[in-house]
């Protein structure tokens, strides 16, 4: 067989339409199971690609070990943050490279059923993947079970926990786990739980060595990943990239602005970077020296001359909504926020007591919540307070500045002014 050379890999022979099973074994060739697939795992270096970057093998191995006879392998594909569709991109591509990724996974850890999550709110995928399951059910090979489950979508409906609760009893609220990793379990079955683009990439590894893997990318974080910018930007995309490659050179490849005031990485609940870092290789060994992350492989860009309190403003007000509200921090400590947020957005009177109540309730809140979406908030606060300093520097000493009103760059968010009206009435 003969393996994509070059990029693209995880799109490889992508269409206008999803590849059928025989294009795509025509694409990359047949799989075959192989008894060593673990350690080429555990030597291509892959981390997971749904905003975590937890080392895939070590999650296999940690379920492989387990004891007991039934196991699940679950396909994350909920895509919960508004700015992302990569695996939207990835699966009306090539769903079947995802599908083989979580067969190779279920055979690493003795699974005989494989649960693919997509977001009932997206039908065209929740169609390819019909068709795609449809396809390999032909086939008269013995395998584990393959079933597709359309839970609602929500923001927090895609964090792992909460996905488990949902397939084991129906709903979507994620659980308390003070240590990770934490066994999350269906009934009494351990359960995997990995994000599309990580099963694709372990398609690719199962098929072609850890070694063929590892020629893209960077020694600590090698291969390829899936990003989605938006923003400002001619249109939304989703590009394939080699790790490593500068963020400003991502944003050239997507047809964003290379100049602009700023950008956020790794979704609504992730970091701002200022413009004087978009040089800074994309990758998580690089970022981590700027105190950022890939995350979840979304790259939103806010052009000069836009208002970083309100698109800050606007988001934390949207994940205030979307939280869980099972426990204080999401029920009471992130409308908090928001309202503080809004004072400074306004420039009211209040703005400058607002601004240090909003530092103070990030300190209480932070790492207090059932599951880690009160911390994304924390995190997207604190360096949109360092990125977006003069803003917030004229908003609080009452005066809005010229971008307040400018053209807002965050998508499936409501307008400031209706939020108003629903705060201020």
């Amino acid at each position: 067989m003969i393996a994509p050379s070059t990029l693209p890999r995880l799109l490889h022979a992508a269409g206008e339409r999803p590849l059928t099973l025989s294009q795509h074994e025509s694409a990359f060739g047949s799989m075959s199971l192989s008894t060593s697939l673990l350690e080429e795992l555990e030597a291509s270096g892959l981390t997971g690609r749904g905003g975590a970057g937890f080392p895939t093998a070590q999650k296999a191995r940690l379920i492989r070990e387990q004891r007991g006879h039934s196991k699940f392998m679950v396909v994350n594909a909920m895509e919960g943050e508004p700015a992302s569709h990569k695996d939207q991109a990835l699966l009306s591509a090539n769903p079947h490279l995802v599908l083989d990724g979580a067969e190779f996974l279920a055979s690493i850890i003795g699974a005989n059923n494989i649960a693919i999550c997509v977001a009932r709110d997206n039908p065209a995928v929740v169609n390819h993947l019909e068709r795609a399951l449809h396809e390999r059910s032909r086939r008269s090979l013995r395998g584990p079970r393959l079933e597709l489950h359309t839970p609602p979508w929500r923001y927090v409906a895609g964090e792992e926990s909460a996905l488990i609760h949902w397939l084991d009893d129906n709903e979507s609220l994620p659980q308390y786990r003070p240590r990770r990793p934490h066994i999350l379990r269906i009934g009494h079955s351990p359960a995997l739980v990995d994000n599309a683009e990580t099963c694709a990439n372990v398609g690719l590894i199962g098929r072609y060595g850890a070694a063929w893997y590892r020629t893209l990318g960077t020694p600590e974080n090698p291969g390829s990943t899936l990003v989605s910018v938006t923003g400002a930007v001619e249109r939304p995309t989703v590009i394939e990239i080699e790790l490593g490659t500068t963020v400003r050179s991502i944003l050239h490849l997507a047809g964003a602005d290379t100049d602009p005031a700023a950008v956020l990485l790794g979704g609504y609940g992730g970091t701002w970077l200022h413009a004087r870092h978009l040089d800074t290789p994309y990758n998580n060994a690089a970022l981590k020296n700027l105190g950022v992350a890939t995350g979840a492989g979304v790259i939103v860009v806010v052009p000069k001359g836009a208002c970083g309190v309100v698109e800050t403003q606007r988001v934390v007000r949207w994940m205030a909504n979307e939280s869980a509200r099972q426990c204080g921090p999401c029920a009471f400590g992130l409308p908090s926020l928001a309202d503080d947020l809004t004072h400074i957005a306004h420039a009211t009177r209040d703005a400058e007591l607002a601004y240090h109540r909003l530092i103070e309730r990030c300190g209480v809140i932070e790492g207090r919540g059932a599951c880690r979406h009160p911390d994304g908030v924390i995190r997207f606060i604190r360096t949109a307070l360092e990125v977006f300093d003069a803003d917030f520097d004229t908003h609080v000493h009452g005066v809005a500045c010229a971008g307040s009103r400018a053209t807002k760059h965050f998508a499936n968010v409501p307008s400031l002014e209706r939020e108003d009206e629903l705060i201020w009435e």
